[in-house]
């Protein structure tokens, strides 16, 4: 291995390199580090029914059934919370199903029937599940309501046909609802209000159970 005495670097060649060095350390950082050239987005049609509407639009083929619904239908009950599928405040009804649109592109979803929020009921004519909240306080602030209402729904039919959760005891038997199978499937939703013992009240009730506070 040869020693510092031992290369062999001429005067030019130091200089050179230095000037270099000393060119890149005083250069912008935008100078240095050019983005890539955004180009023009990859468009598609989509075509979806929501909340029994046909519709039909061109969309960045990146976009999420989420912002389809906000950003291009004006759809905003739906919210974005944490856009990585963890609070469920985006949850909506795709035949049937209920998911997490933040985590879905909506060209996935071409020909489905999707439920949000809006597609339940009127300030005037409120669906069960949103007058049961109302009735058991199962909200504060409200942001995560429009999740929790969906879901909570879609909880009662998954129960209602006998989809086992990881509550239940006996997945050959007939799923009973109770506050454990309730609390489990809803645990996708948080609310940082901390209003879940209401919400079950809320779903127990509209499910025709008597609630805790009526026995």
């Amino acid at each position: 291995m040869p020693g510092p005495g031992d290369l062999n670097v001429d005067r030019r060649g130091l200089m050179v390199g230095a000037g270099a060095c000393a060119a890149m350390a005083s250069a912008p950082l935008g100078a240095r580090a050019q983005p890539a050239p955004v180009g023009t987005p990859v468009m598609s049609r989509v075509s979806v029914k929501v909340n029994g509407q046909a519709r039909s639009l061109d969309v960045d083929t990146r976009t999420t059934l989420l912002d389809l619904l906000r950003e291009n239908l004006q759809l905003t009950g739906s919210k974005k919370g944490c856009d990585h599928g963890q609070c469920g405040a985006c949850t909506v009804i795709v035949d049937g199903v209920r998911i997490n649109s933040c985590l879905t592109l909506a060209l996935m979803h071409e020909g489905s029937e999707v439920t949000t929020i809006e597609g339940l009921g009127t300030p005037e004519n409120l669906h069960p599940m949103q007058a049961a909240f109302v009735r058991h306080d199962g909200y504060q602030c409200g942001y995560c309501t429009p999740g929790q209402i969906v879901s909570g729904l879609a909880v009662l039919d998954e129960i209602k046909a006998g989809i086992p959760s990881h509550a239940t005891a006996d997945i050959t038997a007939p799923v009973e609802l109770s506050e454990a199978e309730i609390r489990e499937r809803m645990s996708g939703n948080i609310c940082r209000c901390g209003a879940y013992s209401n919400i079950v009240e809320a779903m127990t009730e509209v499910a025709g159970q008597p609630s805790r506070r009526q026995g």
